[in-house]
């Protein structure tokens, strides 16, 4: 039976110098002078895909990293323009954003979330919940498989998006893909099998693998 399958290559973002302060919608600069690092990564990453980005400077910054670490050689990364949606941008903290983390457990009286900020299901004061990301992260995922089909995606975005993603594919309670480690600069693969044969719609191929 035939089917088409569309490829995401989902990359978290070059690492942060943030404080050790909630940083989420904060349009924050990222490590990218790790040239070994980038190499790794456009090794990994296949040569004719549709690019896009979050609207937030950290996933530029890591896109044009990888795509300059991707230029020497036979088989040069090509470097179109990326799509920028904001709807995969990470989570909003609201009034979080700018805190330590140390001061987000005293103002929470020590209840703060194993894995995360807060409970998939907690809208911080002027933010957003988990939940909410997934449903933004999924209009976007339909939109760019009903336009992309068939090809590769390599989308450069943030550890809450990836773990939307993930909750997406596999239809998760969104508490349970908050367990997910999503490493900055792994990739994780997940695959849009279309077609008439039965099955799950979704291939998670691989999760938070390194670039090297």
């Amino acid at each position: 039976m035939s089917h088409i399958t569309t490829r995401f290559w989902w990359v978290r973002h070059a690492s942060v110098a943030h404080g050790g302060r909630i940083y989420g919608q904060t349009d924050l600069s990222c490590d990218c002078s790790d040239t070994a690092l980038f190499t790794g990564l456009a090794e990994k990453l296949p040569r004719k895909a549709t690019w896009v980005t979050s609207n937030l400077r950290r996933t530029h910054e890591t896109a044009a990293a990888i795509i300059r670490a991707g230029l020497p050689g036979p088989d040069p990364i090509p470097g179109p323009e990326a799509i920028m949606m904001p709807e995969l941008a990470e989570q909003h903290f609201g009034e979080w954003q700018g805190l330590t983390y140390e001061q987000l457990q005293q103002s929470r009286a020590g209840d703060f979330h194993r894995f995360w900020h807060a409970p998939a299901h907690e809208v911080p004061p002027g933010g957003e919940s988990f939940i909410t990301v997934i449903e933004r992260v999924s209009r976007a995922i339909d939109r760019l498989v009903e336009t992309h089909s068939g090809g590769d995606i390599i989308a450069v975005t943030h550890g809450g998006t990836i773990r939307a993603a993930l909750a997406v594919a596999l239809d998760l309670d969104p508490e349970a893909a908050l367990a997910f480690t999503i490493q900055n600069c792994s990739i994780t693969r997940i695959d849009r099998i279309e077609g008439s044969s039965m099955g799950h719609g979704w291939c998670v191929v691989g999760v938070n693998r390194p670039p090297r």
